[in-house]
């Protein structure tokens, strides 16, 4: 979405939001400009500089019954609440047209559609709607959804996995000021895991995580050549809790992502490269623990409104500039609500490349 929050009361107000002016990347004083083909934009001058290093460790769509294959549960916050699985248990499909897609995404009942193939959605920017208790997932590593989207409003329990999905954006509109084309957008969802997608070039932003939007993990995914990469937030409650890790934010602009009015936060082990405007960003009454993060060539690494708390450890900041936000306020520790392991900050940017989007071996078939 455009603006910076968006109260649940004022939801039929977005259309009219949609031109409103740019969140607050935009705002203020701009003073340097940077951007690459899909975007250029002004960036607030920082007061300071940080250049250090810190060294740390139409078909009709197939059906069956047998659910072995393609399913995997999520970690992090969505692992939480009951758990976030998806359609494991129901029914599975293989679907290679809009029509099906649409069809069993939105069915009652529990499905793992798995996604065969380019889908070309027409018209452009249609985001397809999702039901509660779905996994949408590629089948090796051409699983796509073309000129497309999903949105996920009021749903529970949705596993998005190993697809690729935008291409929405319009050439004249890098602002993202005549349309709301996300790649995958969710209002009031809980228990979702999105993992191993590739997410690029969306019309508006790649994820737009809304209106108390909780209980979610995103993982091992690419959002790159983008202006709006990752926003969180859209209302005055402090209740969602979010985890971030190992994703690759490549040639990205703002919003790597932007979490406003998180209750927990947890963001680890990402890696951010050639990002202009900022990179994590606390705001408003977030509670953010930022983990081993490799930040290459980004402009304000870290950043962070006052009434936010922060507690970054094991970062490498390399060739970055601007400002680095200093860690303030007590921050809660993620290990008491579930296990995770820390990859050493170095082989991040390896361990992303190489294991970040889609994968052969998560769906073969």
């Amino acid at each position: 979405m455009l603006s910076r929050r968006l109260p649940v009361a004022a939801l039929t107000l977005v259309a009219a939001l949609i031109l409103a002016p740019l969140a607050q990347a935009q705002a203020g004083a701009w003073e340097q400009c940077g951007g690459n083909e899909w975007y250029s934009q002004c960036l607030v001058a920082s007061a300071t500089t940080t250049t250090t290093t810190t060294k740390t460790t139409s078909t009709t769509a197939s059906t069956s019954t047998n659910t072995a294959s393609c399913n995997a549960a999520a970690d992090g916050f969505a692992s939480l609440n009951g758990g976030t699985t998806g359609g494991a248990g129901g029914t599975v499909v293989t679907v290679t047209t809009q029509t099906d897609l649409a069809k069993y995404a939105a069915a009652s009942g529990k499905y793992v559609i798995k996604v065969s193939g380019k889908i070309t959605i027409s018209p452009k920017g249609t985001e397809i709607s999702v039901a509660s208790d779905k996994t949408i997932i590629g089948i090796g590593t051409t699983g796509e959804i073309y000129e497309g989207g999903l949105r996920l409003i009021g749903v529970k329990n949705v596993i998005i996995r190993n697809l690729k999905i935008g291409n929405t954006y319009v050439p004249t509109d890098y602002e993202g000021k005549t349309q709301d084309w996300d790649a995958i957008q969710m209002d009031t969802a809980s228990n979702v895991w999105i993992d191993h997608c590739l997410l690029e070039k969306a019309g508006d932003g790649l994820i737009d995580s809304r209106l108390d939007t909780t209980f979610l993990t995103v993982s091992y995914t690419i959002l790159r050549d983008h202006n709006k990469a990752f926003g969180i937030g859209w209302t005055e409650n402090v209740t969602s809790q979010i985890t971030i890790h190992h994703n690759y934010f490549l040639n990205t602009n703002q919003r790597n992502p932007s979490a406003d009015n998180i209750r927990y936060a947890h963001l680890y082990n990402n890696y951010l490269s050639n990002v202009t405007s900022y990179g994590h960003y606390a705001r408003g009454s977030t509670e953010m623990r930022m983990e081993n993060v490799y930040f290459e060539k980004v402009n304000n690494p870290v950043t962070k409104d006052s009434t936010a708390k922060l507690a970054a450890s094991g970062n490498t900041y390399s060739s970055c500039t601007g400002t680095t936000a200093s860690n303030s306020g007590t921050v809660f520790t993620p290990s008491t609500f579930y296990s995770y392991s820390l990859t050493a900050t170095a082989q991040v940017p390896s361990v992303v490349k190489a294991q970040a989007g889609p994968q052969a071996s998560i769906c073969p078939s």
